[in-house]
């Protein structure tokens, strides 16, 4: 998602010049004296692509998860979900848009130059896009990262406490993570990190606060005892076709112009996924001697986050390959891993986003080389600096995410508590918090 303003994007030319990252491309050096540096095309598909990720989390991943809980749970996964997305929108606007991208010289924020949006107009543009469509694009990614942590502690915490942290979290988490990764200024960008969509900013960052979070909330009444599957399939595979289709978006989207790039994320979004739905669902008949529903969409969401930060870098046979190891790191982590160790992710969050988000990342820096078919590096990078450099941004952003997350879970648990009580939880937090159920029979 980077790009370089005032600029045609052309991937290999920039490669050559420097390390690239799709976010990139609209940097917040606005154009504003030349509207006709807007090209139609470029913004015709990133108003799709910006759609598109909304799609993907609201229904996509509100009913991903709500399928995956119990059914007297189903409403308040939905609602986490929908009022995460929106109060992340309200900030990004505020704020958060200036902290990502406000053109600090700073390595760590983007400063308060654009709070409230200031000086982003209709006619500002930001390469050959509107300014307002890219910090459009960029909130739908804001919006939809804190979203998926709340799958991590689903069942047992209170609404008002996921809302507080989300705040907290995007504010001295997110927005300095992106502003780490995709602007000039930004400490991974200057390192020369290739994260082209969100492997450290979206999944990394939240698969972190997810196992933080699970960790400091407890198991859920019965975990382990009690017979827990997820009460609808049927839903959660409609909400991951829907995440796999909104999940171009996110990836071509990346490339923030409809053109060769764009095609090229596309492809590899196509092929990643498959490979992981095939590789999860394989080790399942080898191991379980049963492929299952539940695998399967485990392994296209695992596919679809390890592809993330590659898309634009790796070729698709790269891409395949990438999804295979992916779902299999992630099948071991989730079905070994976790249950050795006895805690409570509820929708492996970690195992799969986290996991998968750290194989994604760092396996960037290898299969991006020309040699498996990838785009290459820049002039003087061989393989070895590349992936020290991944690994870096991955370590980093472990290590911001987690420490700030412990901080806001016990901040949020002293000031109005984070788990509802035990007779609520039994009850379920459809009726008790939100006072109406997902059902009604």
């Amino acid at each position: 998602m980077r790009m370089f303003p005032k600029l045609p994007w052309v991937a290999l030319a920039l490669l050559a010049a420097g390390p690239v990252f799709a976010q990139d491309t609209a940097a917040p050096e606005v154009v504003t004296e030349v509207a006709s540096a807007i090209d139609s095309g470029d913004t015709a598909w990133m108003l799709t692509s910006t759609l598109l990720v909304l799609f993907m989390t609201i229904p996509g991943l509100a009913l991903f998860y709500g399928g995956l809980v119990r059914s007297k749970n189903m409403l308040s996964v939905l609602m986490q979900v929908t009022l995460v997305a929106s109060v992340v929108m309200i900030l990004y606007v505020f704020y958060g848009y200036s902290m990502s991208f406000g053109g600090s010289d700073s390595p760590y924020w983007g400063g308060l130059g654009k709070v409230f949006l200031s000086g982003v107009t209709p006619d500002s543009a930001s390469g050959t896009i509107p300014e307002l469509v890219f910090a459009a694009f960029q909130m739908t990614f804001a919006a939809i990262t804190p979203a998926l942590i709340v799958g991590a502690f689903a069942e047992r915490i209170r609404f008002s406490a996921v809302m507080l942290f989300t705040i907290l979290w995007v504010t001295l988490v997110y927005f300095p993570i992106a502003h780490m990764a995709w602007d000039p200024a930004g400490l991974y960008f200057n390192w020369g990190a290739m994260d082209f969509a969100g492997g450290t900013v979206v999944h990394i960052n939240a698969g972190i606060a997810a196992l933080v979070g699970a960790l400091v909330i407890g198991p859920r009444i019965g975990y382990r005892k009690e017979i827990m599957a997820p009460h609808s399939m049927t839903l959660t595979m409609v909400g991951t076709a829907i995440l796999w289709v909104g999940w171009f978006g996110f990836n071509a989207g990346s490339a923030l112009s409809a053109g060769g790039l764009a095609s090229l994320a596309m492809m590899n979004t196509f092929v990643a996924t498959a490979g992981a739905v095939v590789g999860w669902s394989v080790l399942e008949a080898v191991l379980r001697s049963k492929a299952s529903m539940l695998g399967a969409a485990s392994g296209a969401v695992a596919g679809l986050v390890a592809v993330t930060p590659a898309a634009g870098f790796v070729g698709p046979v790269g891409a395949i390959a990438l999804g295979l190891i992916a779902s299999a790191c992630c099948y071991f982590f989730v079905n070994v891993v976790k249950e050795h160790l006895g805690y409570d992710d509820s929708l492996d969050v970690f195992g799969v986003h986290g996991v998968g988000g750290i194989v994604g990342a760092i396996l960037t820096g290898v299969l991006a080389s020309s040699t498996f078919g990838g785009v290459g590096y820049a002039d003087g990078v061989t393989m070895g600096a590349q992936l020290l450099v991944q690994v870096k941004a991955v370590c980093v952003t472990i290590a911001w995410c987690g420490i700030v997350s412990l901080i806001l879970y016990k901040l949020v648990d002293v000031l109005i508590g984070l788990r509802v009580t035990p007779e609520i939880e039994r009850e379920g937090l459809d009726l008790a918090e939100h006072g109406e159920r997902a059902y009604v029979y």
